[in-house]
């Protein structure tokens, strides 16, 4: 198994436990102490857990907060959300992923005649009130740093689902195309919301090209249209499009 794979998989165990043993995570992953002890070490310095005698907890506060990130970049956020909402047609059915960006394009899918599914608490929020909007919450552990939900019983809940499109977010699109994230936690998820929509749909603001990340989400193979106000050229935009993506400019 591939240490990225590895570090998702650790840190899922963490999310849905709280903390994990090495012996359990050997299990869990079929690997050695040894090999596990050396990944803790690596996700400590990281800042995602805390190793403790025998096995390692999650660290309480390893991200900055939503409404943190929410203030940065509203301008290029909202103008990405905006331009996405274009393309959801009445009645679809549509993804939304944790994150800043898609709780933006929430608030332009007011008063739709559509079905929004999401894990993403801060969505639920702008789109409660909403009559015209069917909305479906996906179950799992609630992150209450990020107003949102992961977990097994999330993906879970992914494969009983089919929708139109998903609105995909990530931490940054490196120059060869490749969709990253930060959080690691939230990797599963992602790729759970990919496998589950028609269409994938990436917003990505300028900020995120280019972009690092710790755990690669997918390739640009993988993504059918970009939204985003980056240069209309560079790497990480051309790569997309050289596979087939279309590029929506924000």
């Amino acid at each position: 198994m591939l240490p990225q794979r590895r570090h998702a998989e650790i840190l899922r165990c963490l999310t849905q436990d709280g903390s994990a043993s090495v012996t359990a995570l050997c299990e869990q992953l079929a690997t050695s102490p040894a090999t596990i002890r050396r990944d803790l070490i690596w996700l400590e310095r990281e800042g995602v857990l805390t190793r403790v005698h025998g096995g390692a907890v999650l660290a309480p506060s390893h991200e900055r907060p939503f409404d943190r990130v929410a203030s940065e970049d509203c301008g290029a956020k909202d103008a990405v959300a905006k331009a996405a909402a274009t393309l959801v047609q009445d009645r679809e059915s549509v993804l939304l992923d944790i994150g800043t960006t898609t709780h933006r394009l929430a608030a332009y899918l007011r008063g739709r005649e559509i079905t929004v599914l999401t894990s993403n608490l801060a969505v639920y929020e702008e789109l409660a009130d909403d009559n015209a909007v069917e909305l479906i919450l996906l179950g799992g552990v609630v992150r209450r740093n990020y107003r949102s939900m992961v977990g097994f019983l999330t993906e879970d809940a992914l494969r009983q689902v089919r929708a139109d499109r998903v609105f995909l977010g990530a931490a940054g699109v490196r120059d060869d195309g490749s969709v990253m994230d930060d959080t690691v936690v939230e990797v599963p998820l992602k790729r759970a919301m990919v496998a589950a929509a028609d269409q994938v749909v990436l917003l990505a603001d300028r900020g995120k090209f280019p972009g690092g990340g710790l755990a690669r989400i997918c390739g640009p193979e993988e993504i059918d249209v970009l939204v985003t106000n980056a240069d209309a050229t560079g790497p990480g935009v051309d790569a997309m499009r050289e596979v087939g993506v279309e590029v929506l400019k924000a």
